[in-house]
């Protein structure tokens, strides 16, 4: 296993691009308050754009982690692979899910009741309660970032990450989360990608360890030589 400080250097353009993400995030939240942020993030709705949120959001439900970790078992066979990716859904979908319902902060279809906010879209089942952190986020970058630690082509980085942000964007455009869901989503899904390569690989370490261990040869038992009597 590589240390922290050569695995941040090989991946730096993901993790370098992620940390000035949320810090850019972060701040723009501290300033401008949850309510503004989540404005000026939606004051654009085109058609096209609806079309193509609708339907790109899909790629941080849970269905589309299950599709990509079936791909990796049993299309391209990587076991190490797969099992990085199930465990990075699992921790981020736990996380999350105890947070929502440990706070159950409302959703903007609740907190805009009043009127105040007009760019809701048709077809689009709003949910609105549970709202913090954002799932959908969690779980794109708990892919993501396992994804980019087990790539080879490391020219992907921030093809990967734009991606993922573009999943927790999604959220706020079709009004399901507010910015600060969206950043706790990628604070958690990293960790969880992180945290569910690093389990992977040494779960397949202890796992060839016991395997060599079985296939050592036995020592034949030493019998104790009889005593005769006379």
């Amino acid at each position: 296993m590589k240390k922290p400080y050569a695995v941040l250097k090989q991946h730096r353009f993901y993790f370098g691009g992620l940390l000035l993400s949320f810090i850019a995030g972060g701040l723009f939240l501290l300033l401008y308050g949850k309510e503004y942020t989540f404005l000026s993030l939606n004051s654009y709705h085109p058609f096209f754009l609806n079309v193509f949120f609708i339907n790109y959001t899909f790629m941080g439900d849970g269905i589309f982690a299950i599709c990509l970790i079936g791909l990796m078992f049993f299309y391209f066979k990587n076991k190490q692979h797969g099992f990085a990716l199930l465990y990075a859904f699992l921790f981020s979908g736990l996380v999350t899910q105890v947070l929502k319902n440990l706070i159950s902060s409302p959703r903007p279809k609740i907190y805009f009741e009043q009127g105040t906010y007009l760019h809701f879209i048709d077809g689009v089942t709003l949910s609105g309660s549970s709202g913090f952190p954002s799932g959908h986020t969690a779980t794109a970058f708990a892919i993501a970032t396992a994804m980019i630690l087990m790539m080879k082509n490391k020219n992907l980085q921030l093809l990967v990450l734009i991606a993922a942000i573009m999943v927790g964007y999604s959220r706020i455009y079709l009004a399901q989360h507010f910015l600060s869901d969206v950043l706790v989503g990628m604070i958690i899904g990293s960790a969880a990608g992180i945290s569910a390569v690093y389990f992977a690989k040494n779960r397949i370490r202890f796992k060839r360890s016991i395997n060599r261990i079985h296939r050592m040869p036995h020592a034949p038992a030493s019998s104790t030589p009889g005593i005769q009597t006379a």
